[in-house]
């Protein structure tokens, strides 16, 4: 397999054969995974109750970025690849770079809700339009851009070698619509050209707007109601007021403010690493906490990658578990940082995501039990009560 840093070393371009295209795909998964934990951050250090119009706003965006991440999959199975999402090496270490990005983008880190933390979340959701145009030899300067080139490749490929050719992976492992719950729009089989052309269309509409405007294509492709693009979502919470129906991309948001509470969040040293809390072990109980939440977080990524290869119904496990690391997070963002001196400033304890392949291993026997207890047959209902809580 051709690894997204082999071709970052390569430089950024349009996939001209198979074996790229699936590899790009494959990265494609690993910048939708890598927002998940930016905005989870983000949503979950904010106080109980408080910012609602902000959590509620994050909230959202998390969840079509579950969707991205599923549509890139299915993507990624329908050429004949294999998502491969269950393992340390998938895992960004943060602050981190998004795969073929600009060296001119900033690496992305984790942060509590705050001014920055939102800046961040623009750098990430930037429309095409407002972004600076790469250089030669660059890399992506927006999202939408390394889109673009995935479907410029797939459309090269399909007129030099034919649909038949290209989309040969088995129906089976797509992640459909009944599989997939609350996933901020639908999930869709993907078989050939036009439902891989909509796929992409879905991912980068969903997060820069469509056809110049601050608005999401959901409602021409599933009926939803309309609502506003990724980056504007997060404009409206970083200048505290909401767009008007007749804003556009390049005016500021004309509408009614927004009640935004900065001191209402848990400050956090973002940089925090699973070594540091070791050394306060014995003082502290965040080191086990922080162990146990990324030990959870192994185990939705294990769910994760049976559902992207060949049993589609185990994102049923997948909910649940994004649940139960919502409320292992709060936990760890309501007790003191432990190193004294972090403490001393009024910075809070909080999940770093390292995952060590070893945890990877051990989640493994009780998820595989765990999809055994659910009961995943197509046509079944699907029952969690014997599954056990965490």
């Amino acid at each position: 397999m051709i690894t997204a840093l082999a071709l970052d070393a390569q430089g950024f371009g349009i996939p001209k054969d198979l074996k790229t295209l699936r590899a790009y795909l494959q990265a494609a998964l690993e910048v939708e995974h890598l927002t998940i934990p930016v905005y989870m951050t983000g949503m979950y250090s904010i106080h109980s109750g408080t910012n609602r119009p902000a959590h509620f706003t994050i909230r959202s965006v998390l969840l079509e970025e579950m969707l991205h991440m599923t549509l890139a999959a299915n993507l990624l199975n329908a050429v004949g690849g294999t998502p491969d999402v269950g393992h340390s090496r998938f895992v960004a270490k943060y602050p981190a770079k998004l795969p073929f990005s600009s060296d001119r983008l900033p690496l992305i880190g984790l942060q509590h809700f705050s001014p920055a933390a939102l800046r961040t979340f623009l750098t990430i959701e930037t429309p095409r339009k407002l972004a600076p145009k790469p250089k030669p030899g660059d890399g992506w300067t927006s999202i939408g851009q390394f889109y673009d080139a995935i479907r410029q490749g797939l459309e090269h490929l399909v007129k030099e070698q034919g649909e038949a050719a290209v989309f040969t992976g088995p129906a089976t492992r797509q992640v459909g619509p009944d599989d997939f719950y609350n996933s901020g729009g639908e999930v869709f089989a993907v078989h050939d050209l036009k439902s891989a052309q909509l796929a992409i269309r879905v991912i980068s509409e969903q997060g820069e707007g469509t056809d110049g405007t601050i608005w999401d294509s959901d409602d021409l492709i599933f009926g939803e109601q309309r609502q506003l693009a990724h980056y504007f979502r997060f404009n409206e919470i970083y200048t505290g007021r909401s767009y008007g129906p007749h804003d556009t991309p390049a005016d500021p948001p004309s509408g009614p403010l927004i009640d935004v509470t900065w001191d209402d969040a848990y400050p956090i040293h973002g940089d925090s690493k699973i070594a540091d809390y070791r050394k306060y072990a014995t003082t502290s109980a965040v080191h086990e906490q922080a162990v146990a939440f990324n030990t959870r977080y192994a185990a939705l990524l294990r769910y994760l990658h049976t559902a992207f290869n060949g049993t589609p119904r185990a994102m049923a496990l997948a909910i649940p578990t994004m649940l139960e690391l919502r409320d292992r997070s709060e936990q760890l963002y309501r007790n003191p940082h432990p190193d004294p001196k972090l403490a001393a400033r009024g910075l809070y304890a909080s999940p770093t995501f390292e995952l060590e392949q070893s945890q990877f291993d051990t989640v493994g026997p009780t998820v595989e039990e765990n999809l055994r207890l659910a009961g995943l047959e197509p046509g079944q209902p699907i029952d969690l009560s014997p599954v056990p809580s965490h």
